[in-house]
């Protein structure tokens, strides 16, 4: 191979590499997930506030195609990484 080659490969890797990286999902202190109920589930850090974990189970609400999230339950839990969470209803 010729050193042009070489050069080519490396601008395509380090290309890939960027691409990957800016396509990457952001690190969020949330979890999220579907309960088997249907509801959606908003796991909350210390910091967040209750529009904040609104905010989550809405934006989790429009991935599903639907357009609200109602707020169904919110608790104290003895997490202490996650020490509250809300479940949410998508209307």
């Amino acid at each position: 191979m010729t050193s042009l080659n070489i050069r080519m490969i490396r601008c395509l890797l380090i290309c890939f590499g960027l691409i990957l990286l800016g396509c990457s999902t952001p690190v969020s202190d949330f979890r999220v997930f579907q309960q088997s109920d249907g509801t959606i589930g908003v796991h909350a850090p210390k910091s967040a506030n209750d529009a904040e974990a609104h905010a989550i189970g809405e934006t989790q609400c429009q991935k599903l195609g639907k357009r609200t999230a109602t707020l169904v339950d919110s608790r104290k839990t003895t997490n202490d990484r996650f020490p509250y969470s809300y479940s949410y209803l998508c209307r």
